[in-house]
């Protein structure tokens, strides 16, 4: 009789010590952090049925990395080639903070670059943004499609205007801040009202445009540089910016620069032109490498020289600055009045990630994020990174 209820009581504390294992599996269900305190042969228990997925599941989504893609051209050569590279430098740092993860994805056009957000989209994921350089403004659609899915996006360099304002952030450098830059360069060093003026332009774009505002504004105190306007007495009227020539489009190319360059100083009465305003470091390097060669009359070269001409470019091109460190073009270089680089670096893409970074950390973020423009000259050129 002893042996028979021992045997009941023992089947009754079975019983109930199921029913509480039950419980405290459905508790971890919707606890997770209940779960993490279960001994690790009940959390082995409770997977046949997925659960262990699940729980990672809503551990990555709750406390996990967020994942940041960052879309731009491959890095091969030239300005938008050397954003990639920069890219990675920044991507490297935010992988090692730990803090989020990110990867760069390359496209080689702008068909490409859509196929990738659309292959982004398609995925599914929870807790990701991007960062892109629209290759063109056809990127319009799928950077809609970002919109739309609730991912997060930050806009570098080239800003489509029909979804700009769903940004987090448009970073991009200041072509107006460009030419305004190069203009007080110019004024610093005596450049006066109606002195004859040569642009060197890119394309056709709103760029070029933008570029060749920022300097004639400058000059007739339209605009400002480093917070100051031109002084009065040194201020372009109207009749004098008409001693400005633009070259048209050199399509941002150092060839057709330095055979245009050529071309101009077949006149021998253009050796008396001053001021060259090349809206790019290509394009200063063609006006370089044309009064290096043989391509111009040396009587015509030692005239223009003897002007003490001056010169600018911009976008940080390591050759050009690379001029300014005076390891290249030594003696040329030391016939000119100034040399000068705008700021336009590549390495900006670096602040559109960080931008992202910030909005996740939950930071405010300034939506138009217009970089501003510096000069680089000989006196500060190992201050800047080049490309």
């Amino acid at each position: 009789m002893k042996k028979k209820l021992v045997s009941i009581f023992l089947a009754a504390a079975m019983v109930m010590a199921f029913a509480a294992g039950c419980g405290n599996g459905n508790t971890g269900n919707s606890e997770s952090k209940d779960v993490e305190g279960n001994s690790g042969e009940e959390a082995g228990d409770s997977e046949e049925a997925g659960g262990s997925e699940e729980a990672g599941d809503s551990e990555t989504k709750t406390e996990g990395s967020k994942h940041i893609y960052v879309l731009t051209a491959p890095e091969d050569h030239g300005w938008t080639g050397s954003v990639a590279k920069f890219a990675k430098e920044k991507i490297g740092e935010v992988n090692e903070d730990g803090t989020y993860e990110a990867e760069l994805i390359t496209s080689a056009s702008a068909a490409e670059q859509i196929t990738n957000i659309e292959d982004i989209i398609s995925k599914g994921e929870s807790d990701i943004a991007v960062v892109i350089q629209p290759i063109d403004d056809t990127v319009q659609s799928a950077v809609q499609g970002l919109v739309d899915a609730g991912i997060p996006y930050v806009a570098f360099d080239r800003i489509i205007d029909g979804v700009a304002s769903s940004a987090v952030a448009n970073v991009k450098g200041d072509n107006e801040g460009i030419g305004v830059a190069a203009a007080a360069y110019y004024v610093s060093l005596g450049m006066k009202p109606g002195d004859k003026v040569y642009v060197y332009q890119g394309d056709t774009s709103s760029v070029t445009t933008l570029r060749d505002q920022g300097f004639t504004k400058y000059l007739t105190g339209e605009a400002e540089f480093e917070g100051k306007k031109i002084d009065d007495a040194a201020k372009w009227t109207e009749d004098d910016l008409k001693s400005i020539t633009y070259s048209g489009a050199m399509n941002w190319s150092r060839s057709d620069t330095k055979t245009s360059f050529e071309s101009l100083m077949g006149d021998k009465a253009n050796a008396e032109i001053k001021w060259f305003y090349a809206e790019d470091d290509e394009l200063a390097m063609g006006i370089l490498e044309a009064l290096n060669g043989g391509g111009i009359d040396e009587g015509t070269k030692e005239a223009f020289l003897a002007n003490k001409p001056a010169l600018s470019g911009c976008g940080g091109l390591d050759e050009f600055y690379a001029v300014l460190r005076g390891e290249s073009y030594e003696d040329l270089a030391g016939s000119f009045s100034g040399l000068v680089s705008v700021t336009y670096s590549p390495s900006m893409i670096q602040t559109a990630i960080q931008d992202m970074v910030d909005y996740l950390d939950g930071k405010e973020v300034t939506q138009d994020h217009v970089i501003e423009c510096e000069n680089v000259t000989a006196e500060n050129v190992s201050e800047y990174p080049s490309f």
